[in-house]
């Protein structure tokens, strides 16, 4: 199908050396991953690479898929580095027809409608020459998952594939596989998962067996070698990139007295009585995740879990201290905290600096609005937000202190999050604050998160074999054996 008038194929933006090496690595391959650390800009890559598809006419369509958060983000960098206008596929059914129906060059969509629109996506990609980019390719991680399968059934059909994310590794090496079954179905990494798996998984029986850590680590390496010839990555060591120093700082602080005593009813009896809705309520933790979960709720803030809890827990107080000096510095900072609860009780108690938030439970306007006043406002001093709402797509170089009031045990919310500010646009020195309870759940999760760390940076060729066998510690089982104040 042809347009009446071509868009123009140029880039509004001259773009990095490294970035241009990457964009000549990927462009001619039927499939391909681009995975550079977060905050080096991706998306200026893909950008350049429709681009040339496009000019060449290898390619008739691109279909770019996002996080639904991030298509008006997508909009936004298309508009900022290109000359092109992508038509929109949505969960408005009947508009999708007109859509795939049309000439358009560039497609733009979030992972739920290729899901709910797959039938029709089949019959479109019989029509035409079509590549795929699917950024944050975590998102299909779960190869079990009914939005993956749809990926997987859709994958052949596409003339070109590329996946993009700076946290391959999400969590654990073996979240890999489905990114890369997507690309290549299974002749890199093999066509079963457990298999996989098995060889993969980061398990708390490798503390105490040099064999299975040997295999592991094996493993980890020969992943790297297995996808190398079709994969690009950059990071900030590069001599290439130029980035300030980020310097990260791990924060001890003592308990509140009942914020403690509430802390270990939990460790050591399962359980305790506090208020919901004015009531006292028994709640019992069990189950060891809901036990890990309230332990960590506790470490940051009662209230989330007992609501008659008046005092301020023990982060707050340093809290406050650490962005008074932030604010005396004429500078901006980011609140991170798992819980939604938690982002409005510490946003409320900071709105003398400006404070804005930022959480699921927000509309997408209350979010944008959110973000566009701690972007443009000089009185608006604290972004607190949670890393399943704004760890992705945002740049938010305007702050350079990032404070992790809790977190998660998830890595990839730990990398994506505190990297909001390290990005290529940044100019000043950046700052890490992960705030600790003393002999806390806390301490188990700075560990399980190294221990992670460096196994996704063996993975991804990022680290020797020998500064990761000089720098792990297989002993988070141990750790958290100690944490729960239990033998076995």
């Amino acid at each position: 199908m042809y347009l009446k008038k071509e868009p123009r194929l140029t880039p509004k933006l001259e773009a990095f050396q490294y970035q241009n090496e990457a964009v000549a690595a990927i462009r001619d391959l039927p499939f391909g991953a681009i995975f550079h650390e977060q905050g080096l800009g991706k998306s200026k890559i893909a950008i350049d690479i429709i681009l040339y598809w496009l000019e060449t006419k290898a390619i008739d369509t691109v279909i770019l898929v996002a996080k639904k958060g991030l298509v008006d983000n997508w909009k936004r960098e298309l508009n900022a580095h290109s000359y092109l206008s992508p038509r929109v596929l949505s969960s408005n059914r009947n508009e999708n027809f007109h859509v795939l129906n049309s000439p358009a060059r560039l497609i733009l969509t979030h992972y739920e409608v290729i899901r709910l629109e797959q039938n029709r996506l089949k019959m479109f990609l019989k029509t035409r020459k079509v590549a795929v980019i699917l950024d944050e390719s975590t998102k299909i991680k779960n190869p079990d998952s009914e939005l993956a399968q749809a990926f997987f059934n859709l994958s052949p059909l596409f003339a070109r594939r590329i996946i993009l994310t700076g946290t391959p590794v999400a969590n654990r090496p073996y979240d890999l596989w489905a990114q890369i079954f997507f690309l290549d179905q299974g002749n890199a990494l093999g066509k079963t998962f457990q298999e996989f798996k098995r060889e993969l998984d980061l398990t708390n029986e490798l503390a105490h067996d040099e064999h299975a850590q040997e295999k592991f680590e094996d493993s980890l390496i020969s992943l790297h070698r297995k996808i190398s010839s079709f994969t690009v990555r950059e990071n900030k060591s590069s001599k290439f990139i130029q980035l300030p120093e980020k310097t990260i700082q791990a924060i001890w602080i003592d308990w509140e007295p009942v914020q403690h005593d509430l802390y270990t009813q939990y460790r050591d009896t399962l359980g305790a009585i506090v208020v919901r809705e004015g009531i006292p309520t028994e709640d019992r933790a069990d189950d060891l995740l809901k036990r890990l979960l309230r332990l960590v709720q506790i470490a940051s803030n009662p209230y989330l879990v007992d609501k008659s809890y008046g005092r301020n827990p023990g982060k707050w107080t340093y809290l406050l201290e650490l962005l008074e000096q932030i604010r005396g510095q004429q500078e901006k900072a980011i609140v991170w905290t798992s819980f939604t609860e938690n982002a409005d009780w510490l946003a409320g108690r900071l709105r003398h600096m400006g404070a804005v938030v930022d959480h699921g439970k927000m509309s997408i306007e209350e979010r944008n609005r959110s973000v566009r006043k701690f972007l443009e406002l000089e009185e608006c001093k604290v972004f607190v937000a949670t890393p399943g709402a704004a760890k992705e797509g945002l740049t938010l170089t305007v702050a350079n202190h990032v404070i992790f009031f809790d977190r998660s045990f998830s890595l990839d919310d730990y990398l994506q999050a505190q990297d909001r500010i390290h990005r290529v646009s940044q100019t000043r020195q950046c700052y890490v604050y992960n705030l600790m309870m003393q002999d806390s759940v806390d301490g188990w999760i700075d560990v399980l998160l190294h221990a992670k760390r460096l196994a996704a940076q063996l993975a991804q060729g990022d680290i020797s074999h020998e500064y990761y066998r000089s720098q792990i510690s297989y002993s988070f089982g141990d750790v958290l054996k100690g944490i729960l104040n239990v033998s076995t």
